[in-house]
Order: structure tokens, then sequence, then C-alpha cells
């Protein structure tokens, strides 16, 4: 297959779950404006297939470079894109509570944005062939678990807006169990892959594991610490409620300051991601 033929492929993907992610939110909203008790039972099935779009994106796109294409930011935001919504799709899947359709909602909404940004004309999108320190397997592990992780993290920020707007008891207490749940597992995935495989990388790369001087490992640490604060505070203070989501929120908003802010305000190493 011609160099040709796989960029109008990729371009093709990236346009169709684009549009298959707009379709799944107006099915949900339109559930949601008419007051259905039950949720659709479709717009997760959107998500999926979208999700496979960005995927196959992916593998295309690795295919075309000779690597796993998670070496640039609008790479990256594919993927995190692709990752968020196989999780909302899981998420509607295996979990009951009343409010899943606006979590689902909300989480549709983040995920379409960030694959609305990398189609932005902003973003830099050459496609070419990463250069000698991206090519590593470390690498791929420590781009690929991280923004797992904050897919998980993306949840949280959602189910702890939804929190925050609750008034029912009920349903704060599921939120609540919910949001520590999703906060955990990301919080184990998110450590894995920016902390430790990011620093043997590091070390791979650079020569040293850990570096203040690089303000993106500098704000993945803080982002880590948001959420480190949350888990000691609820496990080992009993916090419970709205600082508890606060500190979920202010984790994710971390979150994007280390993906675009670092990326776009701040110098570093990692300034050609």
């Amino acid at each position: 297959m011609t160099t040709g033929a796989l960029l109008l492929i990729l371009k093709v993907c990236a346009l169709v779950a684009f549009m298959l992610q707009i379709s799944a939110i107006s099915v949900q909203i339109v559930y949601i404006i008419k007051r259905k008790e039950k949720t659709d039972p479709v717009s997760h099935w959107l998500l999926l297939s979208a999700a496979v779009f960005l995927f196959l994106y992916t593998a295309l796109r690795s295919l075309l470079i000779g690597f796993v294409a998670l070496t640039t930011i609008v790479e990256c935001l594919v993927f995190f894109s692709a990752v968020s919504m196989l999780l909302l799709f899981i998420y509607r899947l295996i979990y009951v509570q009343k409010l899943i359709h606006f979590i689902v909602l909300g989480g549709s909404l983040i995920s379409l944005l960030l694959l609305a940004i990398a189609s932005s004309p902003l973003m830099r999108d050459a496609v070419h062939v990463p250069i000698p320190e991206l090519r590593s397997l470390w690498l791929v592990l420590h781009v690929s678990l991280a923004f797992i992780g904050e897919a998980f993290f993306l949840v949280a920020f959602v189910v702890s807006i939804i929190y925050l707007l609750q008034h029912d008891d009920n349903q704060k207490q599921e939120l609540e169990k919910l949001l520590y749940r999703t906060v955990v597992i990301g919080y184990l995935i998110f450590t894995a892959g920016a902390l430790i495989c990011g620093a043997i990388w590091a070390r791979h790369a650079w020569g040293r594991y850990w570096s203040f001087d690089d303000p993106k490992e500098t704000w993945a640490f803080i982002t880590w610490l948001t959420y480190t604060a949350y888990l000691h505070t609820r496990f080992f203070r009993k916090w419970r409620g709205k600082l508890s989501a606060l500190l979920c929120i202010i984790g994710f908003l971390f979150t994007l300051f280390t993906l675009f802010g670092v990326s776009y305000l701040l110098e570093g190493p990692h300034s050609y991601l």
C-alpha cells in the first residue's frame, strides 16, 4: 500500500471516529432530555466503534512511521481519546448506577474535545519517523500506560463534577464509591507508566532517571502527588465529600496542563511531543 493511500485512510478513520462520537453524544442528549428511565441502547456501541477506528488509525500510522504511533502530541491525543471511549463503553456495560448516562455523556464530550484538538490546524501533525531517543519499548510503555491511567482520571473528573451537583445522598454515596475505585485503578496504571517506565526510558534516552529541570516530569509528578493526596486523605483521614471530589478535579486539570500547557508554554526535553 502506498504512503498516499495510507494517509488517506488515516484521515477517513479520524473522520469516521469523529462522526461516530458526535452521533453517540446526540443520542445521549436526546435520551436525557426525554428523561428516559433507561439508558439508551446504542450510544455506547457508537463509542466503541469510534474507539476501534481510532485504534485502527494508530495501527496504520504505526505502520507508516515504522514504530508505535505514540511519539507526537497528535498521536497521543488520538490514543487518549480512543482509550477514554473504550473505558466509557466498559463503564456503561458494568455499572448500573442511575447517573451513568450523565457520566458517559460528560466523558464523551471530553473525548470528542481531545479528538477535535488533535484534528485542529494548530496541531503539528507531520507524519515522520521518530528520532532515535523515541524508538524504545520503554517509551511505548511509558506513554501508553500514562494515558490509560489518565483515561481513568478523565472518568473520575466527570464523576466528581456530577457528585458536586448531586443532592441525593444515596446517589452521592454510589458516586463516591465509583470515584474511589476509578482513581485507584488509574493511579496504579499512571504510576507504572508515567513514573516508573518514564524514569527507565529517561535513563536510556538521556542518561538519568529524573530531572526537575524538565517541566513535563515536574508537572507529571505534581499530578501524581494530587491523586496521592486524594487516596491518602480518603484512606487514612477518612475524608469524604466535596474536598475529595475537588482534589480529583484539580488532579485532572493538572493532567491537562501537563499535556497541553507544558508542551506549548514551557521548554524542555519533552517539547517535541
